[in-house]
């Protein structure tokens, strides 16, 4: 738990008003919030800024700053302020959050919707139970200390007087909203910690679930886009007779060139606007174009991959340097090295992107899409269309899965462009195809790892360099290498106790988009870390989880920046949530107890074990896989321990990990996106498979570890240890060695 037990001086502002017969408790993540106006209805605030609204029938309003993906969040969120509240959870009604840069930052990812809110949230609910609080004591004139709340009340025990919080609603509106609040115990908790059904899931479970693709609104178009096969070309010509022919179609325009930088414009490309999705895309398909590929033209997979990997063997700048490692080197009795590669990756969410926009009578613009930021997307919309950011109003609907595609807003600035073009509303929906070719890929890598022995068998130096186009390119077409933050995920955290370590960064230049993609960098330095110290363990000849645990060392803390790396612990410092090896080592033990490590495992059946921390928590897992006369790798049971600090609701933590267990294990196995002549070759699950359901666990086995500790992140931390804990456990069945991903480039899957 966070040692915070009070709030002084406030450290957010807060505001109370009479608002369409509510209560508001305004609370913002920025210097300054507005109050929330009546609707011509009479009804509640439109301001999005407004987190708590209490109607006079009782009702709470909780507004939900953050998008919902089937990761359970708009149910999270209000259980922290309803806890605070004392709210009856039945009595509770969830909004969802218009996009506004008064909320700060909605943008829903990094695993940073709790760990970065928790205070936030708890404080708007607290300030709530306060107020009302007030408000009862000043109408029965008693003193507040004597009054309390409960079950959706407040109570005076002494006169045996309560009042429901809709009944208190206009005395509250007079009254102060309190400088400082204190948080409840942890011993008073009703809904922090507990599982509870998220508050979707009926509607997701029968199909009444609205998501970003199923928008319609009135005299709507629909637009599908033929965009260049390279990153960065463009149109020569365009015969578009053949598309103008097709039944239903209305029009064909040509989009905008990419950008340089790409940023989150869109792409450009051809599109054609029908009444109906498949007239589109038949219209689409009749198109006669040709391309100029651009600078990308000649990139191609194979030769970039020997590029990469001689880059990271040659070397590059140091990120982190500890002790004398060169010495080490020299005096080590038995020097070890290995190179590791991981392929550029999809996303693949279930929900392609889709948007609909329409233009406003006011010159302005609405969209409804299945967006992870709002914010970023109203940036996109607006310059795109040049209009001012606070013209656009983006409405944000359910998810069908994100993992960082549905961060960027191309798709949604696509469809603001051709409502504008067309003067009717216009929504732009990919397919897969269009979704694999031409989305923000997760980067490339490849990776070089060199340690040196001593006579017993004790690591005495580490060197690794590692080497994949930046993320940062499509804001910086400069960059080509990783940059600080990036190297930050997995690579200058390194928690062993190597007394010499050196870690490098070598330059890498990108050729297709490049985005963040579920746990992001973390997935490629876990693999090549957590395979060599397995590596490392059998060169020793010791037990991998007993090595792994004397290669963490003793409990300590570890700060990277005292070793010269530039470290931000995930935007949190790094004196919070540190580096805790002790409690990484518990994970190694509570994995390993719960897979039953050290068991007798029979001819062609092994275990392999893997632990990693990532976004401030961390997750140790154990596969158990087999391999029969076909060679063919079998993963019969994962198991998984996380250490996520305080956990809201359980229930929605054991989802994750499962659903990290597989979308890992589909890394694992088959995720590889490959370019050539400049055009990504993969376009459906034919050929970029997921793991389906005659290849999964039979089952993923959860532990969530009780630890005393602020939140940690839960949605991208269990995916990094599962490609490498099914290597391990195929060399411990095999005796061979895999340091390239996906599996099935070696024929195993």
């Amino acid at each position: 738990m966070s040692n915070l037990e009070r709030i002084s001086r406030r450290e957010f502002l807060e505001r109370t008003g009479k608002v369409g017969g509510g209560l508001i408790f305004a609370l913002t993540l920025t210097s300054a919030c507005q109050p929330g106006k009546d609707d011509s209805d009479g009804k509640s605030s439109v301001a999005p800024n407004v987190y708590v609204n209490i109607r006079e029938d009782g009702v709470v309003e909780i507004y939900c700053h953050r998008s919902e993906m089937g990761q359970g969040i708009r149910t999270c969120l209000p259980q922290i302020i309803a806890d605070e509240m004392d709210a009856d959870w039945d009595s509770i009604e969830i909004i969802q959050a218009l996009g506004d840069e008064k909320y700060g930052d909605q943008n829903t990812d990094g695993s940073t919707s709790i760990r970065r809110h928790f205070d936030l949230l708890r404080t708007a609910g607290a300030s709530a139970r306060e107020t009302l609080i007030a408000a009862a004591a000043a109408t029965w004139d008693v003193p507040t200390a004597e009054c309390m709340t409960r079950e959706h009340a407040v109570h005076h025990e002494t006169s045996g007087r309560s009042a429901g919080f809709g009944e208190l609603v206009g005395a509250a509106a007079e009254v102060a909203v309190p400088e400082d609040v204190s948080f409840k115990s942890p011993d008073d908790y009703r809904y922090i910690g507990q599982s509870m059904d998220i508050v979707d899931g009926f509607a997701m479970t029968t199909g009444q679930a609205a998501y970003g693709i199923d928008t319609v609104l009135p005299d709507m178009l629909y637009a599908s886009i033929e965009r260049c096969p390279a990153i960065g070309g463009s149109a020569k010509s365009v015969d578009d007779a053949a598309a103008k022919a097709v039944a239903g179609v209305s029009h064909v325009l040509q989009l905008p060139d990419a950008t340089s930088p790409l940023l989150f414009n869109p792409l450009g490309g051809i599109a054609v606007l029908a009444d109906n999705t498949w007239a589109a895309q038949k219209g689409r398909e009749a198109l006669e174009i040709e391309w100029d590929l651009g600078a990308n033209a000649d990139h191609d997979s194979a030769d970039y991959r020997e590029a990469l990997t001689s880059s990271a063997q040659s070397g590059g700048r140091i990120a982190l340097d500890r002790g004398d490692v060169d010495a080490a080197f020299s005096n080590a009795d038995t020097i070890h090295e290995a190179d590791y590669f991981a392929p550029h990756l999809s996303q693949v969410p279930m929900e392609p992107p889709a948007a609909t926009a329409r233009m406003t009578e006011d010159g302005g613009c609405e969209v409804w899409a299945c967006t992870q930021d709002p914010q970023a997307a109203q940036d996109t919309v607006a310059g795109v269309l040049g209009i001012d950011k606070s013209l656009v109003k983006v409405n944000v609907t359910l998810l069908g899965g994100g993992f960082g595609r549905k961060s960027k807003g191309d798709f949604i600035a696509e469809a603001a462009w051709l409502a504008r073009e067309t003067e009717r509303p216009v929504k732009v929906t990919w397919t897969r195809e269009d979704d694999i070719r031409h989305g923000f890929l997760h980067s490339v890598s490849a990776q070089h790892v060199k340690a040196g022995l001593d006579a017993d068998g004790n690591t005495t130096a580490w060197q690794q360099c590692t080497a994949f186009p930046s993320i940062f390119s499509t804001f910086d077409a400069t960059t080509t290498g990783p940059v600080e933050m990036e190297l930050g995920l997995g690579f200058s955290d390194n928690p062993y106790a190597i007394p010499n370590m050196r870690l490098e960064a070598a330059n890498a230049k990108a050729h297709l988009r490049i985005g963040w993609l579920r746990s992001v960098c973390n997935i490629y330095h876990a693999f090549a870390n957590c395979c060599f110290v397995d590596e490392l363990a059998y060169l020793a000849g010791a037990d991998p989880k007993d090595h792994l645990l004397k290669l963490l060392g003793p409990p300590r803390l570890v700060d990277p920046t005292a070793d010269g790396a530039v470290y931000d612990n995930y935007g949190q410092g790094v004196d919070t949530h540190p580096i805790d090896t002790g409690r990484i080592a518990a994970v190694v033990d509570k994995v390993a107890e719960m897979a039953g490590w050290g068991r007798v495992m029979g001819q062609g059946r092994g275990l392999g074990i893997a632990v990693h921390r990532s976004f401030l928590s961390t997750v140790g897992t154990v596969a158990e896989v087999s391999v029969g006369g076909d060679g063919k790798l079998v993963v019969h049971e994962l198991w998984t321990a996380i250490d996520a600090g305080l956990v809201i609701n359980p229930d929605r933590v054991t989802s994750q990990m499962e659903g990290a267990g597989i979308f890992g294990m589909s890394l694992a196995l088959h995720g590889e996106i490959t370019a050539k002549n400049g055009a990504v070759v993969q376009g459906n699950f034919d050929t970029y498979p997921v793991v389906r359901m005659n290849e999964a666990p039979a089952t993923i086995n959860v532990h969530i570890m009780d630890v005393d500790a602020p939140p940690g992140g839960v949605g991208e931390p269990g995916v990094p240890p599962v490609a490498p804990a099914i290597a391990n456990a195929y060399f411990a069945a095999t005796g061979n060695r895999v340091r390239e991903l996906p599996l099935r480039n070696s024929g195993l899957a």
